[in-house]
């Protein structure tokens, strides 16, 4: 039998994935004609998966431990400052304290979020607070929430944030070319999105509570796909309705729906409402069951959250103490 160390410590090693970047494919209108989402089997799917998978104790800390490492660790607030973004990068870097690490056996390991997600003013503040750590910034940009801006200057502030450093850049769709099925529209922004980023990834946002409906959703999903975003994400963080699992279990089939017929892996990040480590947990098994272990790894699955962090602290903490540990003992940064 695995000992628990043992298991705990698989949890952070990397399966190797080669794949190069999604290049996309010529807009394909007859595909998204034939998409279909079976709500009420979505809503079966979804409300079977607790009573299916359940992990405790040092299972459970693997999977949290993972999960960590997925993290586009976030702040985007009207009142960030230099400040607070400085010390949301330390945290990044050393997510779980030291004392932390050694009683899970992870001492010698060298663990960080995936990424830094921060809006444009502070890329640069980002890139010099992580300098030497590996963690790349993300900037979320395109007009970010709402997406209304114009074309170029969406086109720009893109420009502008990749030579700030950026590696990774979370655009915003117009929500209405999908609301009006001007797929050729939504198709050809994404295009310019994509070139626009040139080596940085480029997370494309559906913000998916202001679609209305999962059929929507997929016809969005694929779309983005097909004009080269390297990840579909499911919200801002801003919308009423962000990353609900029946939103995750819609996206991530047409990933594989795509990867079946293309050949190319594209990432998903679900962001908004994640804020406890059931709600991860929930995340992680529907990528597992979905699309396989190759996507639980941060290349291809990534987590937008703020407040998930202190949680998935907190609940290590715990396994580790075996006592309650409160949420004050666990800042952000």
């Amino acid at each position: 039998m695995m000992q628990p160390e043992t298991q705990v410590r698989n949890a952070l090693v990397q399966q190797p994935i080669a794949h190069g970047r999604n290049a996309g494919m010529p807009l394909d209108l007859e595909w998204l004609a034939q998409t279909r989402v079976n709500q009420s089997a979505t809503d079966r799917r979804v409300a079977s998966l607790p009573g299916r998978r359940s992990v405790k104790k040092d299972a459970q800390a693997a999977w949290l431990l993972k999960a960590l490492t997925c993290i586009d660790l976030t702040t985007l607030s009207g009142d960030d400052t230099s400040g607070r973004v400085r010390r949301l990068c330390a945290k990044a870097a050393q997510p779980l304290s030291p004392a932390l690490q050694d009683a899970l056996g992870m001492g010698d390991r060298r663990l960080t979020t995936g990424a830094v997600c921060v809006y444009h003013r502070f890329v640069a503040t980002a890139v010099e607070a992580l300098a030497g750590t590996g963690i790349p910034v993300a900037a979320v940009s395109t007009g970010f929430p709402a997406g209304l801006a114009p074309h170029d200057v969406k086109l720009r502030e893109i420009a502008a944030s990749v030579a700030d450093g950026a590696a990774e850049i979370d655009i915003v769709i117009t929500r209405e070319h999908v609301l009006t099925g001007n797929w050729q529209a939504l198709y050809d922004e994404m295009r310019d999105f994509r070139a626009a980023c040139g080596d940085a990834h480029v997370k494309a946002i559906l913000a998916t509570g202001e679609l209305k409906t999962l059929r929507n959703v997929a016809q969005a999903s694929l779309v983005c796909m097909m004009a080269g975003a390297d990840f579909i994400k499911t919200s801002t963080g801003k919308e009423a309705v962000n990353a609900t699992p029946a939103v995750t279990l819609t996206m991530i089939r047409t990933i594989r729906d795509y990867h079946d017929r293309t050949g190319y892996r594209v990432g998903y990040k679900p962001a908004g409402g994640i804020a406890t480590t059931k709600d991860v947990l929930m995340q992680q098994f529907l990528m597992k069951e979905e699309l396989g272990r190759p996507w639980l790894e941060p290349d291809l699955f990534r987590i937008g959250a703020s407040s998930l962090l202190a949680d998935i602290e907190r609940q290590l903490e715990t396994h580790v103490t075996g006592g309650y540990s409160a949420f004050n003992r666990h800042p952000i940064g």
